[in-house]
């Protein structure tokens, strides 16, 4: 799932202006058909001189507290930022940066980079990557998926288009009072739903109606499935399948747990933000969402509430791969000021940043930062960190094609409520994949 919706925002060196490094090599963007951009000597100096950006964003809270963030420490540089509501946000953006007026640094949106990059309307990174060492300072997997072909159509290759400000981890919540110990097996897992059930009490709040449902799904898949395989399948690498054995456990899994009772029929009638309140009210024993939900978790109950990562089957193997996302940004081919803008996007990955980035909702993008975090979010930066350090961060699975949500949405809520099996599930996301990379 792409960082760029309320729903989704749910996050080692600090900046090195001071020491100009200017490249050989230069930047510049081009493509069969596209804007040719100029080329640009890349430097890490920024220039005494008064300088001004503009910075077109999305609903995410880190990017205003960023921008204030860089300008205290560049008194020079001012930085405008223009929101725009998440829905208009994708036909807003590929209309700004067209125009002669675009945006110094734009907020990064699949959807729309994918029209974006083969226009040359955005700027190759690599030579800032090179110059700032940001394969040190970003983790390794928040990088690979802001990485693409010129196409726009393979995603964890290529060239840089993009760093994050923020990610983000998928986990589970429990209720300590109905859970006393977080499960460290799938089949601890089950066991605690059936007691909570047999109990008179909802095993897991769940909002199918949204994202929900396939946030489920993904979690299951995450520790079902060999990592490399999904994330082949999600960045649009030629040949992979979602219509394999791992993915029909986890389908599986999901429908059976929907016949159990662990799931309720109402999910598909349940938006994301009454789970998250219901979950929150102690109306059931689990949640599957974001780090995002923390701070109205730990707000609304206070001690009574954990995290931890889905369980894998074997708890000699514990879980290391996590869904995330994050809140990116790109550089417009046509910015005056590319090299101050590049400044910014270093500026993402430094200890001062980590601060905002986690007190806005978001895990950090230095997950070395010592943030002194207490409690729930303590706990979730521990488990984030060791996903990030171990490069086991992967997308969301509506990254795979534009239209793969309106394939998982209403495919989940099918399974729920046995309208749809397992193997049907799988063929209608695959035929999304095939329409969009070739099958």
């Amino acid at each position: 799932m792409r960082m760029t919706t309320p729903a989704r925002r749910h996050t080692l060196v600090a900046l090195g202006v001071t020491a100009a490094l200017a490249l050989t090599a230069c930047a510049g963007t081009s493509s069969p058909g596209a804007t040719t951009a100029p080329k640009i000597d890349v430097s890490t100096t920024i220039p005494n001189d008064p300088v001004t950006l503009t910075l077109a964003y999305t609903n995410d809270p880190p990017t205003k507290a960023l921008i204030d963030g860089f300008t205290k420490k560049h008194p020079n540089v001012t930085v405008k930022p223009q929101m725009t509501p998440f829905n208009d946000y994708i036909k807003s953006i590929k209309l700004a940066m067209s125009s002669d007026a675009a945006p110094d640094i734009a907020q990064y949106n699949p959807g729309a980079m994918n029209s974006l990059i083969p226009a040359g309307l955005i700027l190759d990174l690599s030579p800032w990557a090179k110059a700032y060492g940001w394969n040190t300072k970003f983790p390794p997997a928040s990088l690979e998926v802001l990485s693409s072909d010129k196409a726009a159509k393979q995603f964890g290759t290529g060239s840089q288009y993009a760093v994050p400000g923020g990610l983000s981890v998928l986990g589970v919540f429990y209720n300590k009072k109905i859970v006393q110990e977080a499960p460290k097996t799938l089949a601890e897992f089950e066991a605690a739903m059936q007691k909570a059930k047999d109990a008179g009490q909802t095993p897991l709040s769940n909002g199918a109606l949204q994202v929900g449902g396939f946030h489920l799904w993904n979690a299951l898949l995450n520790v079902t499935g060999d990592v490399n395989d999904y994330r082949s399948w999600v960045y649009g690498k030629p040949g992979s399948t979602i219509e394999n054995p791992a993915a029909l456990q986890a389908t599986q899994m999901l429908a059976d747990w929907a016949k159990k009772g662990y799931i309720s029929s109402s999910a598909s009638a349940t938006a994301d933000a009454d789970a998250l309140a219901g979950f929150a009210k102690g109306d059931s024993a689990f949640l599957i969402t974001g780090n995002w939900a923390a701070s109205t978790l730990e707000t609304e109950m206070k001690d009574d509430v954990g995290f931890f990562l889905m369980p894998t089957a074997s708890a000699d193997k514990p879980a290391n791969v996590a869904s995330g996302a994050s809140v990116a940004y790109a550089i417009s081919s046509k910015s005056k000021n590319p090299n101050v803008a590049a400044a910014f996007l270093d500026y993402l990955s430094s200890p001062e940043a980590a601060k905002i980035e986690f007190d806005g909702g978001f895990m950090p993008v230095d997950t070395k930062a010592e943030l002194g975090a207490e409690g729930l979010r303590g706990d979730i930066a521990t488990v984030f960190a060791q996903v990030a350090q171990n490069n086991g961060i992967v997308p969301f699975p509506d990254y795979a094609s534009p239209g793969m949500i309106d394939k998982l949405t209403p495919g989940i809520q099918g399974l729920i409520n046995d309208k749809m099996k397992p193997d049907a599930f799988l063929r209608s996301l695959q035929e999304s994949w095939d329409a969009h990379h070739g099958s």
